[in-house]
């Protein structure tokens, strides 16, 4: 056998020649590209001709720092394979012994002396590593990296593991084949480990024979003397001493051009970055169809991989959101998706979502053929892991605590309980975030960071293994204890600086923190301070249920100091009565912070638990109890000198005198809710869920109605739920639709109506609103009355009415109940009808005042009259008629003058109800269209 070490030997076999000190094997006396794993099995074996090699000592020699598996060895074989020949041809030479190894079984014979021969012309190797056959999602991106490279010469494809990066490359050479006439070369760095090697790495590729301990000054030599475009791939293990090899080359070589690939940028003179970003995912969205979560190339890419492993496969709409929900968990990462794609032929596509939980799929295996760092999530990550200095490691391991997006704030504080300093944290955040370890976050005020789901799982793995995840939960969970402190002590006033809205997207680590601190290992002291600090974020929010659950644990874990117990009796008050209805316990809780508030001589809090006292009374039906609460408001208002206070505690008195009836003072209070801009006055008494002003505006617009004024009424009435809608607040939508539904009814527009109370049924089930359906469903039935389907409407009245009673939600029970007792009427029901309306008079307290009294006293008139009794009947008409003046409500005053002008006349005192009804009709200059004011003019037609 010919001796290949010796230094000028060559050996030949068939039409090859193989020189194994200078790297380089020829065809025909042409150089031969062959990748550098193909060529060192190559040497290897053909040291050992005949013999048969062991598979595991072929992989110790070839690879020899790196643990690899028998796939690599079989994916370079058969490259070795096809750049001998055919498969036939190829397999002729190195020959598979099953269960053993291979082997090199051509004849090998002496060829001449590397000196003596004629040195052929050295041309870069077209032997790209294939592209792959369809790439998706990436048209955009190979073509800006095109133009930046005919440009900029230097360019670095930088992105997180498994994102593409590779295949990007790749498909960009192929496409530069024909502008660099073929001169493109492909240099792999994945595999190399001693960065001393780097020059003579890229000279093998380029097939340069090199004779010198520094193979740069013939390397630069070889690229000054053609244009071509050399692909550096997987280069942020040797980073640092690439960087500059790579600068000089651009620098002294005018013709070249580099495309490189790695996790960080070079940094280096004249490279131009482009950041590779994940493949866009199907938003988070209901209703999307196939062809919607189809346009999305990640979903494409899920689908395509498949159907290459299933053959016939046809997405079905049941499947498709879970697609679009792979996709999205999975960050658009396509190494990831590929991998989960490859599960879908074992558990389908409902089992392979519901394994994204399980951290196991950070092992699901991927295509043989990938280098080993890509055939699992978890090789791809130990790979980026592996490489991190102490520092940027234990800052990352830190920010895996994180939950969705984080500011820098919060993961210096997180990152420095892992014994680094601000300053050490500061640089190590800034470097995985070059590295492609940390992504960013898009937000409209500041700068957000996230980890990759992927690689939080990964690295919290590793932050649970080094038994640090207890002392790292502690400092996240002070951090946003802390953090929502802070926002609640700027936003104690009614100004509107601060506010909690800013800063939903910390909800998932509020969440987290809140969590680990009232579990078993957690710090119950930590939690009971982050509770009371998140309960006005949670009712901003209108997370009420989440607030409930919060605050009672906190208050139940007890001890809390004063102003923490303060806080979260308050949020505990609103949450159970906005979520469970009015119940003592409600009075109790606000009781309790109320007093609380005084010992601590805080106004700013005393006015915000008396907006909330004033809020229930309203609901319990008590509205003279809500006027006192006004006015003890005022008087904590002028303690405060703050105009804003001023004018919502004047809108606080405008709600209370509509609800008891005093029309016009409520008028005169609520008129500058339309004046004002939403964001100049809002009370941050709105982190009890809703907005004064709307409450202001809704009852400025029934005010309008009943004071003769319906064109104005509607105006105001679609004016605040607009405003209502932009707020994004549930609860003052829903309250806005509750009571603005009124006006549309009132005046007679049944269809604006129906549109209102579907959409507050549908509203408040989506928000857990239970209270607020009931209104809905009570609404509905008022509607289907005065469409003439009497049964469905008290059908739905009495459905209603049982939920209120149950959740003493009595401020619409009266109003419901007045409906309920016309329903029963016209069913020629009279005696229950006068019972039931009868009861709904009783509910109102001795002083006998509220916004529908005369209203309840007019149909308990006309159903006296129905029973044949005209004379009890004319006397509650009249005292209607006395009550609606007192009350300045022209619009019940008009109801009850038509009731009564129709007894009138039947009894032949045609003229009395001509003298009742046409100086009330005159008064008005609005609203002729409205059903009252046809129905009055249609009545005096008829006197006349």
């Amino acid at each position: 056998m010919p001796n290949i070490s010796d230094q000028d030997s060559a050996i030949a076999f068939g039409p090859f020649r193989l020189f194994a000190k200078s790297r380089l094997l020829e065809k025909d006396g042409a150089p031969l590209h062959l990748g550098g794993r193909a060529l060192d099995i190559l040497i290897f074996l053909a040291e050992r001709a005949g013999e048969v090699v062991d598979k595991r000592e072929l992989i110790r020699r070839v690879w020899a720092d790196v643990n690899v598996d028998e796939g690599s060895l079989r994916f370079h074989i058969t490259t070795l394979r096809k750049a001998l020949g055919d498969a036939g041809e190829g397999s002729r030479y190195v020959v598979n012994v099953p269960g053993r190894g291979y082997c090199f079984a051509a004849p090998l014979l002496r060829a001449e002396p590397a000196e003596r021969r004629a040195s052929p012309a050295v041309s870069a190797p077209h032997a790209l590593p294939a592209p792959l056959a369809k790439m998706i999602g990436r048209d955009d991106a190979v073509e800006r990296i095109s133009a930046e490279l005919a440009q900029h010469r230097f360019v670095t494809i930088v992105g997180p593991g498994g994102i593409g990066k590779t295949s990007v490359a790749l498909a960009v050479a192929h496409g530069e084949l024909a502008a660099f006439d073929g001169q493109v070369s492909f240099v792999d760095f994945g595999a190399l480990t001693d960065a001393r090697l780097i020059p003579g790495t890229i000279a093998a590729t380029l097939g340069l024979t090199i004779n010198s301990d520094d193979p740069m000054p013939g390397l630069l030599t070889f690229l000054r003397s053609r244009r071509m475009l050399l692909v550096f791939d997987s280069c942020e293990h040797i980073i640092d001493e690439l960087a500059p090899l790579a600068e000089r080359m651009v620098r002294e070589a005018d013709e070249l051009h580099v495309l490189a690939t790695s996790r960080e940028s070079f940094r280096a003179e004249g490279e131009r970055v482009h950041r590779l970003f994940p493949l866009d995912c199907p938003p988070e969205r209901a209703g999307l169809g196939i062809a919607d979560i189809l346009a999305y190339p990640a979903s494409q890419l899920f689908v395509e991989r498949i159907a290459e492993s299933l053959g016939d496969f046809e997405l079905s709409e049941e499947d498709a959101p879970l697609v679009a929900d792979i996709c999205r968990r999975l960050d658009g990462i396509a190494l990831a998706i590929e991998l989960a794609a490859g599960r879908v032929n074992a558990y389908g596509i409902a089992g392979t979502a519901s394994l994204l939980d399980n951290r196991f799929s950070l092992l699901w295996r991927g295509r043989r053929t990938a280098i080993p760092r890509h055939q699992t999530l978890s090789a791809a990550l130990a790979w980026s892991y592996d490489l991190l200095p102490a520092t940027e490691s234990a800052a990352l391991r830190g920010l895996s605590v994180f939950v969705g997006p984080f500011t820098l704030e919060a993961a210096l504080a997180v990152a420095c309980s892992q014994g680094i300093s601000e300053s050490e944290a500061a640089e190590a955040i800034s470097n995985l975030l070059s590295k492609s370890l940390i992504a960013t976050s898009p937000a409209e005020r500041r700068l957000r960071y996230r980890l990759l789901d992927t690689t939080r799982t990964f690295v919290g793995d590793k932050l649970v293994e080094n038994g640090e995840a207890s002392r790292v939960a502690r400092a996240h969970a002070e951090y946003f204890r802390d953090f929502l402190r802070d926002i609640a002590l700027k936003s104690t006033g009614m100004q509107s600086a601060g506010g909690f809205l800013p800063y939903a997207d910390h909800l998932p680590n509020v969440r987290a923190a809140l969590t680990w601190s009232f579990s078993d290992g957690g710090d119950r002291t930590i939690g009971v301070g982050l509770a009371a600090s998140a309960a006005q974020f949670f009712l901003e929010l209108t997370l009420l249920t989440e607030c409930y659950r919060w605050t009672q644990r906190a208050l139940d874990a007890g001890p809390a100091d004063s102003r923490q117990e303060m806080t979260l009796q308050a949020a505990l008050g609103v949450s159970v009565m906005f979520t469970q209805g009015n119940t003592d316990a409600v009075r109790a809780a606000f009781t309790r912070s109320l007093e609380l508030a005084r010992e601590l001589e805080d106004l700013h809090w005393q006015l915000w638990l008396l907006r909330g006292l004033h809020i229930y009374l309203t609901r319990l039906g008590d509205f003279h109890g809500a006027l006192g609460t006004g006015e003890q408001s005022e008087s904590v208002a002028r303690k405060l000198n703050d105009p804003a206070a001023t004018l919502n505690v004047e809108w606080m008195l405008g709600v209370a005198h509509h609800l008891i009836g005093n029309q016009d003072k409520a008028v005169q209070f609520c008129q500058s809710a339309m004046l004002q801009n939403p964001g100049s006055q809002r009370l941050n008494i709105g982190h009890l869920g809703y907005d004064d002003r709307i409450v202001a505006l809704v009852a400025l617009a029934r005010g309008l109605w009943l004071t003769g004024r319906p064109d104005r009424a509607i105006e105001a009435a679609g004016y605040a739920v607009r405003e209502a809608e932009l707020l994004e607040q549930p609860l003052t939508l829903g309250i806005s639709l509750i009571w603005t539904i009124y006006v549309f009814l009132w005046v007679g527009d049944f269809a604006n109506a129906e549109i209102l109370i579907e959409r507050l049924i549908d509203h408040s089930a989506r928000h857990f609103l239970g209270p607020y359906h009931a209104v809905g469903i009570g609404q509905k039935g008022e509607l289907l009355l005065r469409r003439g389907d009497v049964t469905a409407g008290i059908e739905h009245l009495r459905r209603s009415q049982a939920t209120l009673y149950a959740t003493r939600h009595r401020i619409m029970t009266t109003v419901f109940a007045t409906a309920l007792a016309e329903g029963l009427a016209a069913q020629d029901q009279p005696d229950l009808a006068l019972q039931t309306i009868d009861e709904a008079i009783g509910q109102i307290p001795d002083h006998g005042e509220s916004f529908d009294m005369p209203e309840m006293l007019r149909v308990k008139g006309e159903i006296l009259a129905r029973s044949g009794n005209a004379a009890e009947a004319e006397t509650y008409l009249r005292r209607s008629l006395d009550l609606a003046r007192r009350q300045c409500a022209l619009g019940w005053e008009l109801r009850g003058a038509i009731s009564l002008g129709r007894i009138w006349q039947r009894a032949g005192k045609a003229g009395e109800a001509r003298a009742l009804l046409a100086p009330l009709v005159a008064q008005y200059q609005e609203g002729l269209q409205s059903r009252d004011l046809a129905a009055a003019r249609g009545l005096l037609n008829t006197l006349n």
